[in-house]
């Protein structure tokens, strides 16, 4: 009775195995992808959906890619997306593109929380991907640039990419190829003379950035660069130069302001030491006659010579007066 309890109990684990695997198992090995029944006790145990990694690893043995259920469960845990993992690798296999299922999980790992996603990868490696530059989802419409003549000039550029598979992990995105063709364009467009070489050879331009290499260590490769537009644009030369000649005007004026400043204050000093140059003959002036007092007083001047000295000025007064009234009006000179 022991013996036939075990035996049943068995029985009955061998059937609820059967009855939960079965299916899946007998799909996998008519496939020509077999799994066995340990490896899908263990995706259970594992709390992982079971079809989400027999199907794709299916799909992946039909064509010709080994990969095994401890990869695709090991990725699975890790957040990846396994379908989308097999499907690269078949379009990579197809477009005889180089991808192993190792740097196809990296490229999945890394394109998580974005956009984009390991098929799109593979996808644009085998069609180039048009980027414009600048992007026309933002606010400017063109690249400005001005040319050695002061003459601005508007450019538009399609930029077109693929993936570069090998450095996809860690390159840089689509952002830093339209900000580095941006500053190509801005570069090439001021080192040339004139406006007019520009309109002239705008291909000289791509040329120019494409030569730059302007693709590495970012995730794309750069096939060829084409100016879409060029249109030309305000003279910022000249209007900088009348901005900086109204500026000199200005400083002119305000170091003339300064100056006549200076000169009006200086006429004020030299009026005020004028008035105080007379002020000072005046005083001296009040002290003739105290010195002349103080003469008399001593002894030192008699009247005789007082009578002298008041002739002497009234005869100085009448020859000032003669000399400034009796003047020739046609030669300036005295009359004799």
């Amino acid at each position: 009775m022991v013996g036939g309890g075990i035996i049943a109990l068995v029985l009955f684990v061998l059937a609820i195995i059967v009855l939960n695997f079965g299916m899946t198992w007998l799909r996998a090995k008519v496939s020509g992808a077999s799994v066995r029944f340990v490896e899908l006790i263990a995706l259970q145990l594992r709390k992982i959906p079971i079809r989400r990694i027999v199907d794709p690893r299916i799909t992946a043995v039909k064509s010709g890619i080994p990969v095994s259920i401890d990869d695709l469960s090991t990725h699975f845990l890790a957040g990846g997306h396994v379908e989308m993992v097999i499907s690269a690798l078949i379009n990579a296999q197809k477009a005889n593109i180089a991808l192993v299922f190792d740097q196809a999980c990296a490229i999945d790992l890394a394109t998580k929380g974005t956009t984009k996603n390991v098929v799109e990868a593979v996808h644009t490696s085998v069609n180039p991907q048009v980027i414009d530059c600048p992007p026309a989802s933002g606010s400017k419409r063109s690249i400005d640039a001005v040319a050695k003549d002061g003459i601005v000039i508007k450019a538009r550029a399609r930029v077109t990419v693929r993936t570069n598979l090998d450095s996809f992990v860690g390159g840089a995105t689509e952002d830093t190829i339209v900000a580095r063709v941006g500053e190509g364009i801005v570069s090439s467009i001021g080192s040339e003379a004139s406006y007019k070489d520009v309109l002239e050879n705008p291909d000289r331009i791509s040329k120019n950035v494409l030569a730059k290499g302007l693709d590495s260590n970012t995730a794309f490769e750069i096939l060829s660069i084409d100016i879409a537009d060029v249109d030309v644009g305000e003279n910022i030369g000249a209007k900088l130069q009348a901005e900086q000649a109204e500026s000199n005007k200005l400083v002119a004026q305000a170091q003339a302001e300064v100056r006549r400043a200076a000169a009006v204050a200086q006429e004020q000093e030299m009026t005020a030491r004028v008035a105080e140059m007379q002020a000072k003959v005046v005083e001296a002036e009040a002290q003739v006659p105290l010195a002349m007092a103080e003469a008399f007083r001593s002894g030192n001047l008699g009247i005789m010579d007082y009578y002298r000295i008041k002739n002497l000025s009234a005869d100085t007064d009448m020859r000032s007066k003669i000399a400034g009234t009796d003047e020739a009006p046609d030669s300036g000179k005295p009359k004799k």
